[in-house]
């Protein structure tokens, strides 16, 4: 049975989040993002009342939520901030791929110091030749003994300033492709380990991005998430369990613009009359909260198969393409009814639209996810309807008055679709001239008894 209703425990856990945005976010952001900074203090809080680290399993110490308590929390923090929501969660990201790894040992010793001592961690892939192609990875770890040997640089990695820990995904052979992948947990501390200045950008000024280098670093044995070979399909196993949350910044950031346009609609007179009054602003409204609600169903969906055990690659996908573009559409319609105030610095829509513009860039870019599911579409998904050569496409000729069937065989030219009724084919298509070869008979059905 089809269930779109939160739990009492969900709809708590969004409530304080949604009050932990509104007051503790919400009034400090905009002076970080002046001085392109992050908040390390909220990032504290945030953990401090359980939106940080939420979804590690309890039989780590974690609290065991899932997913969709992810989308939920994110939703609200990113309303706020989408550049705060994107460094809260960023741990999550950061220790996805331990949690999916087979490294018991090492899941219970890094959950344990993330949990206990308040430790971050990064998720690096790119690089700063590649970023969606992740079988591009050069970096490269040498295998040493036990041990791999890291030398390379990592780019655009959220948090990489801040983390303590970092999964590193690095080849064994860049020739190999995504063959020669593997991944691997990396302490800040040790040897050769380098964090780059934070990089700066055009939104999201509250998110720490930075590059790392690394040069002869010795990681144990113990320490690897994924041999050489296997690091590929971990990565992509991340991406789909974590793209659900992607898509819930945005559709949070695209809901605080609609909200704020609505406020001033309402507000600002035109002409005599509220903006609110006039047909075109209307539109404009009801085309971002019809965009806005059909965002947070595609994102709860992908959430809800992941929670379930499913494979959520294509719902991801799709989930995270049509939320961050909705919220890059939404931001800048919610800016156009603000009018020019919407582009001073005195309103909240142009960090907004600033802080947006990065969600159809990272984790995958909408044309990544478009590959994605046009790859699905064409190679994997199961159609309903048959073959275009056995459509049996009957005009009405020579029914059956009893049965609403032809009471002859039907051919369909599979050429140019023209349909023949006879015991056998025509040795030539009156239409496109092809042979009688071209016909492949749809009535009845081949499976069935002539």
């Amino acid at each position: 049975m089809l269930s779109f209703s939160l739990s009492k425990a969900q709809e708590e856990l969004r409530e304080r989040a949604r009050t932990f945005a509104r007051n503790e976010i919400l009034p400090s952001v905009w002076y970080y993002d002046d001085i392109d900074e992050i908040p390390l203090f909220l990032l504290e809080r945030a953990r401090q009342e359980g939106f940080l680290n939420q979804d590690i399993p309890s039989c780590y110490g974690g609290q065991g939520l899932g997913i969709l308590e992810s989308v939920l929390i994110s939703e609200e923090l990113a309303a706020a901030c989408p550049g705060v929501a994107t460094s809260a969660f960023d741990n999550s990201l950061g220790f996805e791929p331990l949690l999916l790894c087979s490294n018991e040992p090492l899941k219970q010793e890094y959950f344990r110091r993330i949990l206990e001592e308040g430790k971050h961690i990064c998720f690096a892939t790119s690089e700063p030749t590649m970023g969606s192609n992740v079988a591009g990875i050069r970096c490269q770890a040498r295998p040493d003994g036990d041990d791999f040997i890291l030398n390379g640089t990592k780019f655009w990695i959220t948090n990489a300033g801040i983390a303590d820990y970092m999964t590193v995904f690095a080849t064994a052979d860049p020739k190999a492709g995504h063959k020669g992948i593997g991944a691997f947990l990396v302490e800040k501390s040790w040897a050769g380990v380098e964090v780059g200045e934070h990089i700066p950008k055009l939104g999201q000024r509250c998110s720490n991005t930075a590059g790392l280098h690394f040069r002869n670093v010795r990681v144990p044995r113990k320490n690897v998430l994924a041999l050489p070979g296997e690091g590929f399909a971990l990565a992509m196993k991340t991406f789909a369990r974590t793209r659900p949350v992607i898509g819930a910044f945005a559709v949070g950031a695209a809901r605080s613009a609609m909200e704020y346009a609505i406020d001033y609609a309402k507000k600002r007179q035109a002409f005599g009359e509220p903006l609110a009054h006039f047909q075109a602003i209307q539109f404009k409204v009801a085309e971002m909260y019809q965009k806005v609600e059909t965002a947070r169903l595609l994102v709860w969906k992908s959430a809800w198969e992941s929670d379930s055990g499913g494979d959520p690659t294509i719902s991801a996908s799709i989930a995270k393409m049509v939320a961050t573009e909705t919220a890059l559409e939404v931001v800048n319609e919610a800016l156009q009814i603000f009018g020019g105030y919407g582009y001073t610095r005195m309103f909240p829509l142009e960090k907004l639209l600033r802080d947006v513009r990065l969600f159809t860039i990272y984790e995958g870019t909408s044309e990544i996810q478009r590959i994605v599911v046009a790859r699905h579409a064409f190679e994997q998904y199961v159609p309903a309807m048959p073959p275009l050569d056995e459509l049996p496409l009957l005009r009405g000729l020579d029914l059956d008055p009893a049965t609403g069937t032809p009471s002859r065989h039907a051919w369909r030219c599979r050429m140019c679709g023209h349909i023949h009724y006879g015991d056998e084919a025509p040795e030539q298509c009156p239409l496109c001239f092809f042979p009688s070869t071209a016909f492949k008979r749809i009535w009845p059905v081949e499976n069935e008894p002539r």
